[in-house]
């Protein structure tokens, strides 16, 4: 008897077998199929792609194509125009934050799982053209690789750049993340990193995430700063960089330092 049962007396028996087995088990239901629409629309799209790459489509349509595989088989396109409303541009949807993404509606976790995939192909593609190889011949890659990994962040990020005697970018890494409009950077710090790597030379790269690289005097005096006591160690600052939405300021070519 099962705990909680009535013990009041009950006749109780199995009932008598079927003469034929009844196969009880749940029907599987067929997985739905695309409309043929939706088969045509992602078929024109991608050879659209092919033929003419990126350029041939706007940011939205790319945005599609990356969504068709988190997403196969439902209309993708209001969610494409859905984040490109919400956040500007497909660079911008690419970059921004789980937390912020999961408030467009439509937008789940295997979404975020495919724009994150493509947001670190990028930047580990841009990467790989630039490290180990020298930075000064290669100006245009190092300026597309900063972009690509700090031009769409939502607040301000510091990065180091060490160069070895070659001028060879042996290192990138993130010194500082801060707020939309300030991040802390600490010329020791900074000094004191390039020492452990054994650099020659630095390059210091920060974002303005307003989209306007016009450095403020904070930014100027902590170049100054930098310079000089990198100077102390025998190692040259080549250029502080702050990048915009579209294009960046540098530092050394504006005569700051």
């Amino acid at each position: 008897m099962l705990p909680g049962m009535d013990q009041t007396s009950h006749s109780c028996q199995e009932p008598p077998l079927p003469l034929f087995e009844i196969d009880t088990a749940s029907p599987v239901a067929a997985p739905a199929k695309q409309p043929s629409y939706l088969i045509d629309h992602r078929k024109r799209l991608r050879e659209r792609f092919m033929e003419g790459g990126a350029r041939a489509i706007p940011d939205y349509e790319m945005l599609e194509l990356v969504l068709f595989r988190a997403i196969p088989r439902q209309d993708v396109k209001p969610l494409a125009r859905r984040l490109i409303d919400s956040f500007g541009d497909f660079g911008r949807v690419v970059s921004a934050s789980p937390t912020r993404l999961r408030q467009v509606t439509g937008v789940g976790e295997t979404v975020i799982q495919e724009l994150k995939i493509i947001e670190a192909a990028s930047q580990r593609l841009a990467r790989s053209k630039v490290m180990h190889r020298p930075v000064l011949s290669s100006w245009q890659a190092l300026l597309d690789y900063c972009h690509t990994t700090l031009s769409h962040a939502e607040t301000e990020q510091f990065r180091l750049l060490l160069l070895d005697r070659k001028n060879r970018l042996i290192a990138d890494e993130e010194q500082g993340r801060g707020t939309v409009d300030h991040v802390p950077v600490y010329p020791r710090e900074v000094i004191k990193r390039a020492l452990e790597a054994n650099a020659s030379a630095l390059i210091l790269v920060h974002n303005h995430p307003s989209g306007d690289p016009t450095p403020s005097e904070a930014d100027i005096l902590i170049t100054r700063q930098i310079a000089q006591a990198a100077n102390l160690f025998g190692i040259e600052l080549h250029d502080h960089l702050i990048l915009g939405k579209d294009h960046e300021v540098s530092l050394r070519a504006e005569g700051y330092y």
